[in-house]
């Protein structure tokens, strides 16, 4: 197949290109290059089934594709609050545009929504169910109300038009090719421990994330693009519960660091507990995380090694 990845040199992107090429699959990657690297890409340019376009997904585009997967948006709180408008924009526009192309070329498009559509959530885990505790206006609020307005999107074209979709809801994901100044936690905590400067976690601590290695990701997203008996919204994420303080001390312990941990105040709207139920996916796409937090954390920390010095 004939296959489209927006967002394409992006952490995710990249990684899901590599996999549908290692599939046999023809891939178009289209990427602005805001948050997305070539360098990420690099290998696959002189790939005779690989073709990159640096293009905004905002702008309408055509290509001829089988099957689309819309990634292209900023992921991070430093990348999507440089230009919030922009970034709420990337939602809404790209999805738009997305499946406008899905309905013309009559193909199946899958979103890459996020456990942020849940908020500062009430119910731990979280399933899809679960409609959020949402602040609408205030910082985070581009990210989280853009992928909630492009999950309403979907599915009134789906209803409406009868687009054949998929929406997946990921949960914080880690791995190589992350962006060493993205702000997220895993990346923070390994660039601050190989430079040697102190590890910043915010209020206590004690709030938790869930970690899935990326790896385990793009085999989800592949299972649940291929399979027919429900259209989403599917959590894809790792169940496993860790504190902010928990993955520090993980961190110096791998890394070998002697960076001290310091604190600093929360940032407003930030969720204290983020953990996904995935009793869905595990039943209809026979899925669950294989890599284990201290495992995937030492790959990821060789890459940061290798490429920070």
């Amino acid at each position: 197949m004939r296959v489209l990845v927006t967002g394409g040199a992006g952490f995710l992107g990249s990684h899901l290109c590599d996999r549908l090429i290692a599939d046999g699959q023809e891939v178009v990657c289209i990427d602005n290059l805001f948050t997305g690297q070539k360098a990420n890409i690099a290998h696959l340019l002189d790939h005779p089934r690989f073709e990159f376009v640096r293009h905004d997904v905002i702008d309408p585009f055509k290509v001829e594709v089988d099957r689309i997967y819309n990634l292209a948006c900023p992921a991070s709180p430093p990348h999507y609050q440089y230009n919030p408008i922009k970034t709420i924009k990337t939602s809404v526009m790209g999805a738009i545009n997305c499946l406008g192309l899905a309905k013309r070329v009559r193909g199946r498009v899958l979103q890459a929504s996020t456990s942020e559509v849940y908020g500062n959530p009430q119910v731990n885990p979280q399933p899809e169910s679960y409609w959020g505790n949402v602040n609408p206006i205030g910082k985070r609020s581009c990210y989280d109300e853009g992928k909630r307005c492009a999950e309403t999107l979907f599915f009134d074209y789906y209803r409406e038009n009868k687009v054949d979709i998929r929406v997946v809801r990921i949960f914080n994901t880690y791995g190589p090719r992350m962006h060493e100044a993205d702000g997220r936690v895993v990346s923070n905590f390994i660039v601050q421990a190989l430079r040697g400067e102190p590890l910043t976690i915010y209020g206590d601590g004690s709030q938790t994330r869930s970690f899935c290695y990326v790896d385990d990701l793009i085999e989800g997203f592949i299972r649940f693009m291929a399979q027919t008996k429900i259209v989403g919204p599917l959590n894809l994420g790792n169940p496993g519960e860790f504190t902010m303080r928990e993955l520090a001390e993980m961190t110096l312990k791998l890394t070998g660091s002697r960076s001290r941990i310091v604190r600093r105040p929360l940032p407003p709207d930030d969720p204290r507990q983020r953990r996904p139920d995935i009793t869905l996916a595990k039943k209809v796409l026979k899925w669950k995380p294989t890599v284990e937090l201290e495992e995937g954390l030492g790959r990821t920390i060789e890459y940061f090694r290798k490429k920070i010095g």
